[in-house]
């Protein structure tokens, strides 16, 4: 036994996480699908909070709507998307 293997020191020994490459994909993924789920249920808030002071503005009132809409589809797409990965993964 040489010098450099007296003093070296595994990761297990000192408590380093160890991850595969997968293991790292699927946690950036579902890191990405927990931020845009967030950022959807803001923007709903937001817009439905808008819509609520907006009073009888028409164009105010049409944005928001829309705001509203396109967050709710980004929301379906979003837990589209988690289904699918994890369907996909779960198969391989």
């Amino acid at each position: 036994m040489n010098i450099l293997e007296k003093f070296a020191l595994a990761a297990n020994d000192i408590n380093i996480p160890t991850t595969s490459g997968t293991q790292l994909f699927g946690n950036i993924l579902n890191l990405f699908y927990f931020v845009a789920g967030i950022v959807a249920v803001i923007v709903i808030i937001v817009a439905g909070f808008t819509m609520t002071v907006s009073g009888n503005n028409p164009t105010t009132v049409a944005k928001s709507r829309n705001a509203v809409l396109y967050a709710a589809i980004g929301l379906v797409v979003i837990l589209s998307a988690f289904s699918i990965t994890h369907f996909v993964a779960g198969k391989f």
